[in-house]
């Protein structure tokens, strides 16, 4: 990115994360609902289908929008900081390096995604721990903010926090990927500068896709330990906690799921890039060419 990094421009990619985290993720509820009961309640349900039509049988459709509020606020907020502060940690870092700074690019989004992505996760953590509690036990609250307050008053600040996951792969796979789809676009004389807007937007669904199933394949068991660790209380302590929930599980208890969560990080992935790099079209913070 060209130019210095301003308030204004922050606000804009923030606004673009915002966006297309919000809607996205919104729009894939209903999987995530049945994910999360397939990890949280592995013996009752045994598969997407039947999760679907097990939660529309005892719930009625509405069981499938179960967390909603909490998804749409927590994912605006953690959009907003992710892909804002990712630009500004991927610019500032590159900086730092230099000259060099094209050699290490790599090291570089991984670091500026890990330090968005922290910053982001503390802002989702409280939203996804009420949207876990609500879907695993639909009798825990009537609504987000009875929920919000059991737990606080139950675990406290840090029954919120308990299950912050190491989501940190995401932006460096899909910028690694994107990275390779244009170098084999240049080889073939197609280089990324004389693609249209189209294409471009193409390229980033295609990437996204990829990098959605890696990452869901990746932090599977990091995914399966946050749905039980947020659906059951932690006296003990947190790593205490997650060691009796892995042992529990085994190797193959903790990719409960998987096939569900790669279709709906695959989709989420895909979808979040497309809009960003829409909404960044749109807004000027990439070239336009038609």
């Amino acid at each position: 990115m060209a130019g210095d990094l301003t308030p204004s421009l922050f606000l804009k990619y923030g606004f673009g994360g915002a966006l297309s985290c919000s809607i996205t993720h919104s729009l894939v509820v209903p999987l995530d609902v049945v994910k999360t009961l397939l990890q949280t309640n592995p013996g009752k349900y045994t598969g997407m289908m039947n999760g679907f039509s097990t939660v529309i049988k005892e719930q009625g459709p509405s069981g499938l929008l179960q967390g909603l509020g909490p998804t749409a606020v927590g994912y605006a907020l953690q959009g907003f900081l992710k892909f804002g502060f990712y630009e500004v940690f991927k610019k500032t870092y590159a900086d730092v390096v230099g000259e060099k700074a094209d050699q290490f690019r790599i090291p570089i989004w991984l670091a500026a995604s890990a330090t968005a992505e922290v910053i982001a996760d503390i802002a989702l953590c409280p939203n996804e721990a009420v949207r876990i509690r609500l879907v695993a036990e639909p009798t825990f609250a009537k609504s987000p903010v009875e929920a919000f307050g059991k737990i606080f008053k139950q675990e406290g600040v840090l029954g919120f926090y308990k299950g912050l996951p190491p989501i940190l792969l995401k932006f460096a796979v899909f910028e690694f990927t994107a990275e390779n789809v244009y170098k084999g676009l240049a080889a073939s004389g197609k280089p990324k500068e004389s693609l249209t807007d189209g294409q471009k937007l193409s390229v980033s669904l295609g990437s996204g896709i990829v990098a959605g199933i890696v990452a869901a394949i990746v932090s599977q068991p990091a995914d399966t330990i946050l749905s039980k660790i947020n659906q059951e209380k932690t006296d003990g302590g947190v790593v205490k906690a997650i060691g009796n929930i892995m042992r529990r599980l085994g190797v193959r208890g903790l990719f409960l799921g998987l096939p569900t969560r790669c279709f709906m990080v695959g989709t989420l992935t895909a979808g979040q890039f497309f809009i960003y790099d829409g909404i960044k079209q749109m807004l000027g913070l990439t070239p336009a060419k038609k």
